[in-house]
């Protein structure tokens, strides 16, 4: 955990600038938290939605489960303690664009599903053709 001595003001103010700010990810990292976002495996909230000065969003990523996880790899953060299981402060330009792909991925997921629910296999299987049964 980081230390901030109180008695030095200055230096104060300058931390909680830097965390006003967020984080930029590089683009390794970007692209890895970008599929988890697609998948609706993040949580992102806006870090002082009372201070309109302050544009940074927290992250939190949610482990992968299943076939998505044989699949997707998210990497250790340079610590040793895995990525995903740490909230991260985001600055606004990342954290507007995962807003993005979360919302893009969960529309896309909304249609597969609605589409798969419309789908009527047995027809498909044993009458390809468009035939009458």
């Amino acid at each position: 955990m980081k230390e901030i001595k109180l008695t030095d003001v200055g230096r104060l103010k300058n931390e909680l600038a830097k965390y006003k700010k967020g984080r930029k990810f590089d683009i390794r990292l970007f692209n890895q938290i970008a599929r988890l976002a697609w998948l609706g495996k993040i949580v992102l909230c806006p870090l002082g939605p009372e201070d309109p000065e302050c544009k940074a969003w927290l992250l939190h990523m949610q482990p992968l489960e299943g076939l998505a996880a044989e699949i997707i790899r998210v990497d250790e953060d340079l610590n040793g303690m895995p990525f995903a299981s740490q909230i991260h402060i985001l600055d606004a330009e990342q954290g507007a664009a995962l807003a993005a792909i979360f919302r893009e991925g969960m529309e896309q997921r909304t249609r597969d599903l609605n589409a798969l629910n419309q789908r009527d296999f047995y027809f498909e299987r044993f009458f390809p053709r468009g035939e009458k049964p």
